[in-house]
């Protein structure tokens, strides 16, 4: 088989930011997905599974509900390395597309107060593994890197 796109960044040297992960065309449509990198692998610790389910919900909510990329969004979920996330939207695109959009949501994320969306049993498989406080820090964190 052959090595995917993602094993073949060398994590050695990836620090936090956003990226551009690839660029994918299926039958004439374009997709772009985005390394919405928050800390640096395999140097910093892993982001607690609370803190990535937080920032999904919140984060998936933001980017499906913004007005100016939800048409757009295909989907924001965290990686499995616990070190950041993807975002995939329709369109070849570029960080410069974003990057006004991703500050929004973290900020929409550093500000949130609430009940967290979809944290009930009969809307989250996991509901009780959340932690917006360290989500708050994350994304005020990853911030910063943006800015």
């Amino acid at each position: 088989m052959e090595k995917i796109a993602s094993f073949q960044v060398d994590h050695l040297t990836l620090l936090p930011g956003l990226y551009v992960s690839r660029c994918d065309e299926i039958k004439g449509f374009a997709f772009t997905t985005f390394d919405l990198r928050f800390t640096r692998p395999n140097f910093e610790p892993v982001m607690d599974t609370s803190v990535m389910h937080t920032i999904e919900h919140l984060g998936a909510t933001f980017f499906r509900n913004y007005e100016k990329i939800k048409d757009e969004t295909m989907y924001f979920g965290p990686m499995g390395c616990r070190t950041g996330f993807y975002l995939i939207v329709a369109g070849k695109k570029d960080v410069n597309d974003i990057l006004d959009y991703v500050i929004k949501a973290m900020e929409f994320i550093v500000n949130f107060e609430g009940k967290i969306p979809g944290a009930s049993a009969v809307e989250c498989g996991n509901y009780l593994d959340l932690n917006l406080d360290m989500a708050k820090y994350y994304a005020k964190k990853y911030l910063e890197v943006l800015k």
